[in-house]
Protein backbone atom coordinates (compact mmCIF):
# COMPACT_ATOMS: atom_id res chain seq x y z
CA UNK A 1 0.00 0.00 0.00
CA UNK A 2 1.50 3.29 -1.28
CA UNK A 3 1.81 6.57 0.84
CA UNK A 4 -1.04 8.11 -0.78
CA UNK A 5 -3.16 4.93 -0.11
CA UNK A 6 -1.89 4.83 3.80
CA UNK A 7 -2.92 8.76 4.30
CA UNK A 8 -6.34 8.47 2.71
CA UNK A 9 -7.07 5.54 4.74
CA UNK A 10 -6.16 7.07 8.14
CA UNK A 11 -8.12 10.83 6.56
CA UNK A 12 -11.62 8.45 6.11
CA UNK A 13 -11.38 6.56 9.84
CA UNK A 14 -10.32 10.04 11.46
CA UNK A 15 -13.04 11.24 9.10
CA UNK A 16 -15.81 8.94 10.21
CA UNK A 17 -15.28 8.54 13.58
CA UNK A 18 -15.60 12.36 14.12
CA UNK A 19 -18.51 12.26 12.44
CA UNK A 20 -19.60 9.80 15.00
CA UNK A 21 -18.70 11.43 17.59
CA UNK A 22 -21.03 14.37 15.99
CA UNK A 23 -24.08 12.11 15.96
CA UNK A 24 -23.50 11.25 19.29
CA UNK A 25 -23.01 14.18 20.72
CA UNK A 26 -26.14 16.29 18.86
CA UNK A 27 -28.92 15.81 21.17
CA UNK A 28 -26.61 16.84 24.29
CA UNK A 29 -25.65 19.84 21.95
CA UNK A 30 -28.95 21.12 20.80
CA UNK A 31 -31.33 20.46 23.99
CA UNK A 32 -30.70 22.92 26.58
CA UNK A 33 -30.74 21.71 30.22
CA UNK A 34 -28.38 18.68 29.95
CA UNK A 35 -27.31 17.38 32.88
CA UNK A 36 -24.00 16.77 33.95
CA UNK A 37 -24.46 12.83 34.17
CA UNK A 38 -26.03 12.63 31.05
CA UNK A 39 -22.90 14.56 29.87
CA UNK A 40 -20.50 12.18 30.50
CA UNK A 41 -22.44 9.05 29.58
CA UNK A 42 -23.09 10.37 26.04
CA UNK A 43 -19.12 11.30 26.15
CA UNK A 44 -18.36 7.93 27.18
CA UNK A 45 -20.17 6.19 24.47
CA UNK A 46 -19.03 8.71 21.54
CA UNK A 47 -15.33 7.89 22.56
CA UNK A 48 -16.19 4.17 22.34
CA UNK A 49 -18.10 4.71 19.28
CA UNK A 50 -15.17 6.62 17.49
CA UNK A 51 -12.55 3.66 18.66
CA UNK A 52 -14.33 1.50 17.38
CA UNK A 53 -15.17 3.19 14.00
CA UNK A 54 -11.29 4.48 14.02
CA UNK A 55 -10.22 0.65 14.21
CA UNK A 56 -12.40 -0.36 11.78
CA UNK A 57 -11.56 1.36 9.05
CA UNK A 58 -7.92 1.95 9.61
CA UNK A 59 -7.21 -1.84 9.68
CA UNK A 60 -6.81 -3.70 6.39
CA UNK A 61 -8.48 -6.75 7.34
CA UNK A 62 -12.39 -6.54 7.86
CA UNK A 63 -14.15 -6.35 11.45
CA UNK A 64 -17.51 -6.02 11.88
CA UNK A 65 -18.82 -3.43 9.84
CA UNK A 66 -20.65 -4.82 6.44
CA UNK A 67 -20.07 -3.54 2.76
CA UNK A 68 -17.05 -1.61 4.03
CA UNK A 69 -15.87 -1.18 0.81
CA UNK A 70 -19.38 -0.98 -1.10
CA UNK A 71 -20.37 2.74 -0.91
CA UNK A 72 -22.80 4.07 -0.43
CA UNK A 73 -24.72 1.52 1.32
CA UNK A 74 -23.04 2.83 5.00
CA UNK A 75 -23.11 6.83 3.70
CA UNK A 76 -26.95 6.34 3.12
CA UNK A 77 -27.44 5.00 6.36
CA UNK A 78 -25.36 7.22 8.46
CA UNK A 79 -26.91 10.29 6.59
CA UNK A 80 -30.50 9.11 7.14
CA UNK A 81 -29.50 8.56 10.96
CA UNK A 82 -27.55 11.86 11.37
CA UNK A 83 -30.37 13.63 9.39
CA UNK A 84 -32.91 11.92 11.96
CA UNK A 85 -31.29 12.81 14.47
CA UNK A 86 -30.67 16.52 14.29
CA UNK A 87 -34.29 16.93 12.85
CA UNK A 88 -36.12 15.33 16.40
CA UNK A 89 -33.27 17.19 18.48
CA UNK A 90 -34.14 20.86 16.71
CA UNK A 91 -37.78 19.38 17.09
CA UNK A 92 -37.17 18.85 20.79
CA UNK A 93 -35.36 22.25 21.36
CA UNK A 94 -37.89 24.27 19.57
CA UNK A 95 -40.08 23.23 22.70
CA UNK A 96 -38.03 25.38 24.99
CA UNK A 97 -36.55 27.70 22.49
CA UNK A 98 -38.54 28.77 19.83
CA UNK A 99 -36.41 28.80 16.70
CA UNK A 100 -37.84 29.47 12.64
CA UNK A 101 -36.06 25.88 11.94
CA UNK A 102 -37.89 24.29 14.64
CA UNK A 103 -41.08 25.32 14.18
CA UNK A 104 -40.77 24.46 10.87
CA UNK A 105 -39.33 21.32 11.38
CA UNK A 106 -42.04 20.82 14.10
CA UNK A 107 -44.78 21.93 11.71
CA UNK A 108 -43.74 18.97 8.93
CA UNK A 109 -43.60 16.54 11.68
CA UNK A 110 -47.06 17.21 12.80
CA UNK A 111 -48.34 17.55 9.18
CA UNK A 112 -46.74 13.78 8.62
CA UNK A 113 -47.80 12.20 11.67
CA UNK A 114 -51.24 13.55 11.39
CA UNK A 115 -51.26 12.34 7.90
CA UNK A 116 -49.67 8.65 9.19
CA UNK A 117 -51.95 8.12 12.06
CA UNK A 118 -54.49 5.71 10.95
CA UNK A 119 -55.81 2.61 12.77
CA UNK A 120 -52.66 0.27 13.16
CA UNK A 121 -50.31 2.02 11.39
CA UNK A 122 -46.57 1.95 12.84
CA UNK A 123 -46.64 5.50 13.78
CA UNK A 124 -50.06 4.91 15.65
CA UNK A 125 -49.33 2.44 17.68
CA UNK A 126 -45.45 3.97 18.13
CA UNK A 127 -47.71 6.74 20.19
CA UNK A 128 -49.87 4.72 21.44
CA UNK A 129 -47.51 2.62 23.19
CA UNK A 130 -44.78 5.31 24.26
CA UNK A 131 -47.84 7.49 25.68
CA UNK A 132 -50.97 5.96 26.49
CA UNK A 133 -53.28 8.30 27.22
CA UNK A 134 -50.88 10.89 27.20
CA UNK A 135 -51.87 14.79 27.36
CA UNK A 136 -53.33 16.51 24.19
CA UNK A 137 -50.27 18.00 24.08
CA UNK A 138 -47.44 15.92 24.21
CA UNK A 139 -48.93 13.19 22.27
CA UNK A 140 -49.54 14.78 18.96
CA UNK A 141 -45.92 15.78 19.20
CA UNK A 142 -44.19 12.30 20.01
CA UNK A 143 -46.33 11.68 16.82
CA UNK A 144 -44.94 13.97 14.61
CA UNK A 145 -41.90 12.66 15.96
CA UNK A 146 -42.27 9.42 15.21
CA UNK A 147 -44.10 10.32 11.73
CA UNK A 148 -40.67 12.72 10.26
CA UNK A 149 -38.60 9.72 11.35
CA UNK A 150 -40.41 7.21 9.67
CA UNK A 151 -40.83 9.09 6.60
CA UNK A 152 -36.42 9.72 6.60
CA UNK A 153 -36.37 5.64 6.60
CA UNK A 154 -39.07 4.89 3.98
CA UNK A 155 -37.47 7.29 1.81
CA UNK A 156 -32.95 5.94 2.07
CA UNK A 157 -34.81 2.68 1.60
CA UNK A 158 -35.94 4.33 -1.72
CA UNK A 159 -32.75 5.90 -2.13
CA UNK A 160 -30.86 2.85 -1.94
CA UNK A 161 -33.01 0.30 -3.67
CA UNK A 162 -32.67 3.18 -6.75
CA UNK A 163 -28.96 3.41 -6.32
CA UNK A 164 -28.43 -0.44 -6.79
CA UNK A 165 -31.24 -0.97 -9.63
CA UNK A 166 -29.60 1.84 -12.11
CA UNK A 167 -26.20 2.87 -10.71
CA UNK A 168 -24.60 -1.07 -11.44
CA UNK A 169 -23.81 -1.22 -7.44
CA UNK A 170 -21.98 -2.69 -5.92
CA UNK A 171 -19.41 -2.96 -9.31
CA UNK A 172 -19.38 0.34 -10.73
CA UNK A 173 -16.22 0.83 -8.35
CA UNK A 174 -14.36 -2.79 -8.95
CA UNK A 175 -14.46 -6.15 -8.05
CA UNK A 176 -17.07 -6.91 -5.13
CA UNK A 177 -15.14 -8.46 -2.34
CA UNK A 178 -17.20 -10.84 -0.02
CA UNK A 179 -14.76 -11.72 2.56
CA UNK A 180 -14.00 -7.89 3.31
CA UNK A 181 -17.91 -6.84 2.88
CA UNK A 182 -19.42 -9.68 4.52
CA UNK A 183 -17.06 -10.22 7.31
CA UNK A 184 -19.55 -12.79 9.33
CA UNK A 185 -21.20 -14.81 6.63
CA UNK A 186 -18.76 -17.92 5.68
CA UNK A 187 -19.34 -18.25 2.03
CA UNK A 188 -18.13 -22.16 2.72
CA UNK A 189 -20.50 -23.37 5.51
CA UNK A 190 -23.74 -25.00 5.30
CA UNK A 191 -25.50 -25.34 1.69
CA UNK A 192 -25.25 -23.49 -1.48
CA UNK A 193 -24.02 -20.23 -0.51
CA UNK A 194 -26.63 -18.43 -3.16
CA UNK A 195 -29.41 -20.15 -1.24
CA UNK A 196 -28.24 -19.05 2.25
CA UNK A 197 -27.76 -15.49 0.94
CA UNK A 198 -31.60 -15.65 -0.07
CA UNK A 199 -32.79 -17.06 2.59
CA UNK A 200 -31.09 -14.11 4.71
CA UNK A 201 -32.13 -11.11 1.86
CA UNK A 202 -35.56 -12.51 2.15
CA UNK A 203 -35.39 -12.77 6.08
CA UNK A 204 -33.97 -9.41 7.02
CA UNK A 205 -36.69 -7.85 4.61
CA UNK A 206 -39.19 -9.63 6.38
CA UNK A 207 -38.25 -8.24 9.73
CA UNK A 208 -37.90 -4.80 8.96
CA UNK A 209 -41.20 -4.43 7.63
CA UNK A 210 -42.38 -6.28 10.46
CA UNK A 211 -40.38 -4.10 13.39
CA UNK A 212 -42.00 -1.33 13.05
CA UNK A 213 -44.94 -3.01 14.45
CA UNK A 214 -43.60 -5.41 16.52
CA UNK A 215 -41.14 -2.85 18.13
CA UNK A 216 -44.11 -0.72 19.91
CA UNK A 217 -45.57 -3.67 21.83
CA UNK A 218 -42.35 -4.14 23.18
CA UNK A 219 -41.90 -0.81 23.98
CA UNK A 220 -45.40 -0.95 25.69
CA UNK A 221 -43.79 -3.82 28.06
CA UNK A 222 -41.15 -1.83 29.05
CA UNK A 223 -42.72 1.36 30.23
CA UNK A 224 -45.24 -0.69 31.56
CA UNK A 225 -42.58 -2.46 33.66
CA UNK A 226 -40.57 0.58 34.36
CA UNK A 227 -42.49 3.79 34.03
CA UNK A 228 -43.79 5.99 30.77
CA UNK A 229 -41.70 7.66 29.09
CA UNK A 230 -42.74 11.24 28.39
CA UNK A 231 -41.88 14.48 26.68
CA UNK A 232 -39.56 15.49 29.95
CA UNK A 233 -36.87 12.73 28.85
CA UNK A 234 -36.34 14.25 25.40
CA UNK A 235 -32.70 12.03 24.39
CA UNK A 236 -34.84 9.18 25.48
CA UNK A 237 -37.52 9.77 22.86
CA UNK A 238 -35.23 11.07 20.49
CA UNK A 239 -33.15 7.74 20.71
CA UNK A 240 -36.18 5.86 20.77
CA UNK A 241 -37.40 7.14 17.77
CA UNK A 242 -34.51 7.25 15.55
CA UNK A 243 -33.92 3.27 16.60
CA UNK A 244 -37.65 2.63 15.98
CA UNK A 245 -37.77 4.00 12.31
CA UNK A 246 -33.79 3.25 10.92
CA UNK A 247 -33.38 -0.48 12.49
CA UNK A 248 -35.75 -1.85 10.45
CA UNK A 249 -34.79 0.19 7.74
CA UNK A 250 -30.95 -0.72 8.05
CA UNK A 251 -32.06 -3.97 7.74
CA UNK A 252 -34.66 -4.13 4.59
CA UNK A 253 -31.51 -1.85 2.87
CA UNK A 254 -29.15 -5.09 4.31
CA UNK A 255 -32.17 -7.55 2.44
CA UNK A 256 -31.67 -5.64 -1.01
CA UNK A 257 -28.09 -5.68 -0.83
CA UNK A 258 -28.02 -9.23 -0.27
CA UNK A 259 -30.43 -9.83 -2.91
CA UNK A 260 -28.39 -8.00 -5.46
CA UNK A 261 -25.38 -10.13 -4.08
CA UNK A 262 -27.03 -13.29 -5.08
CA UNK A 263 -28.18 -11.80 -8.30
CA UNK A 264 -24.56 -11.22 -9.65
CA UNK A 265 -23.19 -14.73 -8.15
CA UNK A 266 -25.75 -16.17 -10.64
CA UNK A 267 -25.01 -14.42 -13.49
CA UNK A 268 -21.33 -14.99 -12.65
CA UNK A 269 -22.71 -18.60 -12.46
CA UNK A 270 -24.18 -18.31 -15.93
CA UNK A 271 -21.45 -17.02 -17.76
CA UNK A 272 -18.74 -19.03 -16.04
CA UNK A 273 -16.80 -20.70 -19.04
CA UNK A 274 -13.24 -21.93 -19.34
CA UNK A 275 -10.90 -19.53 -20.16
CA UNK A 276 -12.77 -16.16 -18.86
CA UNK A 277 -11.77 -13.30 -17.75
CA UNK A 278 -11.39 -13.07 -13.41
CA UNK A 279 -14.35 -12.54 -11.87
CA UNK A 280 -16.01 -9.75 -10.45
CA UNK A 281 -17.45 -11.36 -7.45
CA UNK A 282 -14.52 -12.12 -5.37
CA UNK A 283 -14.71 -15.22 -2.29
CA UNK A 284 -11.51 -13.45 -0.31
Amino acid sequence: MGIRAVIAQVTGAVTRAFLVVLLIATPALLLPGTSADATQIVALVAVFAAALTLFEYMSIYPGLIEFRDAPPFNRIRFCALFITVFFLSAMFRGLQIPTVTGQFLTAVGLFVGYVLDFAFSPVHLFAQAVLPGGTAVAEPFIRGAAGLAYVLSIISVCLFSLIVRFSGWPLRNGDFNLWINLPTFDPTAGDDVVRRLGRLAWFNVGVGILLPFVLPAVVYAVTKSFGLVHARDPQTLIWMVTAWALFPSGLIMRGVALHRIVQLIEQQRQRAAPGEAEPLLQPV
